[in-house]
């Protein structure tokens, strides 16, 4: 049986990983992207928009929510998302300086 090693990485490098696995899936990203061009809470509008299932379209919002990229409410059988900027902000600020620190050290390697 395979043991997580999860914990011999940093907080950081972590939350940068959670937060890339959330992006993994196209409906995903598609899901972003439409929540995004409504600049608004929305509710129920994602399923008519994707070729998805409710229940498919369901999970990936889970998997978006628990990564701190969306926030949503749940009224009954209604539930509203909208984007959440601080997290993006964060995220596009960590990856920005793990990518200068990554090409620092190329430009000193062989390649």
């Amino acid at each position: 049986m395979a043991i997580a090693k999860t914990e011999e990485f940093t907080a950081k490098e972590q939350n940068l990983a959670s937060f890339a696995k959330a992006l993994s899936h196209p409906a995903r990203i598609a899901i972003l992207k439409i929540l995004a061009e409504q600049n608004a809470c929305i509710c129920g509008k994602i399923v008519e928009v994707l070729p998805l299932a409710q229940s498919t379209v369901s999970q990936h919002l889970k998997e978006l929510k628990n990564a701190g990229l969306i926030d949503g409410t749940v009224d009954g059988p209604k539930s509203c998302y909208c984007i959440n900027w601080k997290a993006f902000e964060k995220f596009n600020a960590e990856f920005n300086s793990l990518f200068s620190a990554l090409k620092i050290q190329n430009e000193k390697a062989c390649c």
